[in-house]
């Protein structure tokens, strides 16, 4: 996946920063660390570091991506031209905080799984801000997730729309297989036990169980255990997913738990930027 750095920095800083520019003499040199305010999982490190190179600004880092972050720890730091620090500093924090309250609220949901099943997986849904999803999906990883599809082209996900327009769930199969490369892995998204068994027959490779109570779940895998279709099939569960049910629906016996909330529930970690003049 490639980005466009100055792109991302230039998006927020327009033709100057008129402030720095206006009371920042040139020539000056200027150290400085990025530091944590709360406990956390720290992540956009390896981002942080390539927008500041791409801009002359030297780094060290302090914790790297996917660590535990204390209050008042430094992350990381900073030496350099103060007008091109400065013009980052926004940019580079706001990103930083974001993926990093992600990868805090990913790590918290993948506790509570561990602690009951450690098998589990726990993926992140593409509920992502548009133009962020590499950054948020790779702050899923620093928390501990998975990061299940980046992009659509990641694999094929035949959801509730497209079996509503080929209105059948083994030709919604037949047709996937046909068209896909042998490595692409044929996942369905099903709504109750009958969809489930057409899935199974049909040659699913990964089962989504969508919008379903652990109950409901339950059930499910009961009948695939009693018609002798679990097999090596996949079985994924989505759908209304947070802190409060996430241990129920471990305990049914599921293979993965896919959930948008670490992306669209996570509060951003809040870190600062202190400089000091060198000379």
């Amino acid at each position: 996946m490639t980005y466009d750095l100055k792109k991302i920095v230039f998006n927020d800083l327009g033709f100057e920063d008129i402030t720095t520019r206006a009371l920042i003499p040139a020539g000056m040199q200027v150290k400085g660390q990025i530091i944590s305010k709360e406990e956390g999982i720290v992540a956009g490190v390896k981002l942080a570091v390539e927008i500041f190179t791409e801009f002359g600004v030297e780094t060290k880092i302090m914790k790297n991506d996917g660590e535990k972050i204390k209050k008042d720890q430094v992350i990381m730091e900073l030496s350099g031209d103060p007008h091109n620090i400065l013009s980052l500093e926004r940019t580079v924090l706001n990103l930083m905080m974001r993926m990093s309250g992600i990868a805090t609220l990913t790590s918290k949901l993948v506790e509570l799984v561990k602690n009951v099943n450690p098998d589990v997986i726990v993926a992140g849904t593409r509920k992502t801000t548009p133009g962020l999803q590499f950054f948020e999906k790779d702050a899923i990883r620093s928390g501990g997730g998975d990061t299940h599809r980046y992009r659509l082209d990641d694999g094929i996900l035949i959801k509730d729309n497209h079996l509503a327009l080929v209105g059948d769930v083994a030709e919604a199969v037949s047709r996937a297989r046909k068209y896909a490369s042998f490595t692409k892995k044929i996942e369905i998204e099903v709504e109750n036990t009958d969809e489930t068994l057409q899935a199974a027959r049909a040659g699913a490779d990964i089962i989504m169980l969508d919008n379903m109570t652990p109950e409901e779940v339950t059930n499910v895998l009961s009948v695939l255990e009693k018609e002798k279709l679990r097999g090596n099939i996949i079985i994924e569960v989505s759908g209304g997913i947070n802190p409060e049910n996430i241990v129920d629906f471990v305990k049914t016996g599921v293979d993965v738990i896919s959930t948008g909330y670490m992306t669209h529930s996570a509060r951003s970690l809040d870190l600062s930027l202190e400089l000091h003049k060198i000379h």
